[in-house]
């Protein structure tokens, strides 16, 4: 089994709502005729709104929504069946083979299949930085800034993905991948994000640390950071 992960963008005109509604609608039994297992659908709708303010922008325009599988192989010849039905349910899509890292899994506010996860999810395209090795980059990320994301907020599910190569021509030239879910008060409450509520001190301590972690490996001009609501589409989990 191989992951691969496909941004999507809306047909122009479609509202995203009437787009969220016919991804959840028609995406999962697709997806799952098509041979996909462990569907994933990252939306973009009114309930991440407040977290307007938390968005990081490289593409122009940005993602709409993001899906999450598992499939035998990414090879193109295998993977037709997958890349028609993303293709039918949005403008344009990108896509990615990944290497997943689950760090922190969801076990404190697990959803029946096809509801949405409690919280937020922030959906997370990263880019290494330009000056560093790409052995270097990763090394920062595994051995240092993994340790300071757990330490430092309130994730309750942490999922780092490793961009192998592209899928798709045209895909935006990412390293990785990032999922963390968040309650719903971090949305708007920098205190609640970085588990600080209550102590200064903190909270300015876990904002430095992350702060500098990021900095030790992000190209900050192409990053494209998006809240989402989450919705896993497989068994129950």
């Amino acid at each position: 089994m191989e992951k691969i992960i496909y941004a999507l963008w809306r047909p122009p005109g479609l509202e995203q709502e009437a787009f969220n509604a016919a991804l959840l609608e028609q995406l999962p039994p697709a997806l799952t005729a098509a041979g996909a297992e462990r569907v994933r659908i990252n939306l973009r709708d009114a309930a991440v709104a407040p977290a307007a303010g938390l968005v990081q922008r490289w593409q122009d325009p940005q993602q709409d929504a993001v899906v999450q599988l598992w499939f035998p192989s990414a090879n193109a010849m295998f993977r037709q069946p997958i890349d028609a039905a993303i293709a039918a349910a949005c403008g344009h899509f990108a896509a990615w083979l990944v290497v997943e890292s689950t760090i922190i899994a969801n076990q404190q506010h697990t959803a029946k299949a096809g509801e949405r996860t409690w919280g937020w999810s922030q959906a997370s395209f990263i880019s290494f930085r330009p000056d560093m090795a790409r052995a270097d980059a990763i090394a920062h990320w595994h051995s240092h800034h993994t340790r300071v994301a757990i330490e430092t907020q309130t994730n309750f599910e942490y999922i780092q993905n490793l961009i192998v190569m592209p899928l798709t021509d045209g895909a935006p030239d990412y390293d990785a991948f990032v999922e963390e879910c968040f309650p719903a008060e971090a949305m708007t409450d920098p205190a609640v994000f970085f588990d600080a509520v209550g102590d200064a001190a903190k909270f300015d301590a876990n904002l430095a640390a992350m702060t500098h972690s990021c900095a030790g490996f992000i190209d900050f001009a192409r990053i494209d950071i998006i809240p989402t609501s989450q919705y896993d589409l497989g068994a129950e989990r």
